[in-house]
């Protein structure tokens, strides 16, 4: 009730993606389902999307100490020189320090494969990838602390892998666009400093509103965050829905942006219930003084960062993390 036409205010890129994805899986937005069943979905409607792109010069899977074990990390060298640099083990690539969206409950490392060889290719600095616990088997604070664990692994071992632990970022879409700052504060507030994360790509992230126009106006079957729908992820992702809403590490607009934060690209859509958690976060963090750059692309929907190989603004969006990237990284 009261929504916009979201699907006749799509762009016509937008609407051929989803006809795409119906023939993929018409499902996979259906969050009525079993989440493991819910998990199924998501990745074969994925699969397709992931296929072609980059090829890296040399990738690499480890597994880094984490608050509660291992977690598993996929390592994108997109450059021979710095492929040489990891089997020597010397420190030379920044590294971007990738977590994957999913609402906290789906996805993982190979959903989002080609986004992280395209970010890669096009940043020209290693990614690595975190392939964090999900919910609900492991609730709010797990998937941040793990996030921030691997920066600061690399922070301190990255040399053995050929990274430069000085030089990081975070990126990230959807939920992992949150665990982006939430773990950069997490850094900041409980493991010393942040210092060594040099800036944030936030694509279409959750930052803290509960309620805001664009929730309100948007979402849908269409792209599976209506009201219930959200209500579902935020159910999966904490044990006790009152934390999401007074630790500083899940809402992240009521906490303190004033230092340790380091500039941001971020990324909205135009038709995302989303939208204005970025809009917030992008005006809280202007009264900050802290850099920044806002962009809203126009006729497409949350999520619409897989999209490469049909969407325009997809590939447009990466290429512009990638050149923040590679300025804030002094490359």
């Amino acid at each position: 009730m009261n929504k916009i036409d979201v699907l006749a205010a799509i762009s016509p890129q937008m609407r051929a993606v989803l006809a795409r994805e119906d023939e993929l899986a018409a499902s996979a937005n259906e969050t009525t389902d079993d989440f493991r069943l819910m998990r199924e979905n998501y990745e074969r409607s994925r699969a397709p999307w992931v296929e072609g792109g980059p090829v890296m010069a040399d990738t690499l899977d480890i597994e880094v100490p984490g608050p509660a074990g291992t977690v598993p990390v996929r390592l994108y060298y997109p450059t021979e020189e710095a492929a040489a640099a990891r089997a020597a083990g010397t420190a030379s690539t920044p590294a971007i320090v990738y977590a994957h969206g999913g609402g906290f409950v789906l996805g993982g490392i190979g959903t989002h494969d080609r986004i992280c060889r395209l970010l890669a290719a096009r940043s020209g600095v290693a990614v690595a990838s975190v392939d964090y616990r999900l919910s609900p088997e492991a609730r709010f604070p797990s998937a941040v602390r793990e996030v921030a664990a691997v920066a600061s692994f690399l922070n301190r071992m990255g040399a053995a892998f050929g990274v430069d632990g000085q030089r990081l970022a975070f990126a990230g879409d959807s939920g992992g666009a949150h665990l982006s700052l939430a773990a950069t504060l997490y850094l900041r507030d409980q493991a010393g400093s942040s210092a060594f994360v040099r800036c944030l790509l936030l694509y279409y992230g959750w930052f803290g509103l509960f309620d805001s126009a664009s929730m309100r106006l948007l979402g849908g079957p269409w792209d599976g965050l209506s009201e219930d729908d959200w209500a579902y992820y935020l159910r999966m992702y904490a044990n006790d829905p009152a934390e999401l809403r007074t630790s500083p590490y899940a809402n992240l607009l009521a906490a303190d942006l004033s230092h340790g934060v380091p500039p941001c690209y971020i990324a909205a859509a135009e038709l995302d219930p989303l939208r204005d958690d970025s809009a917030a976060l992008a005006t809280m963090l202007a009264n900050c003084g802290v850099e920044r750059r806002h962009v809203v692309f126009e006729g497409v929907l949350h999520a619409f960062l897989h999209y490469t190989k049909m969407l325009d603004a997809a590939n447009e969006a990466i290429e512009q993390g990638a050149e923040f990237a590679r300025r804030q990284l002094a490359c």
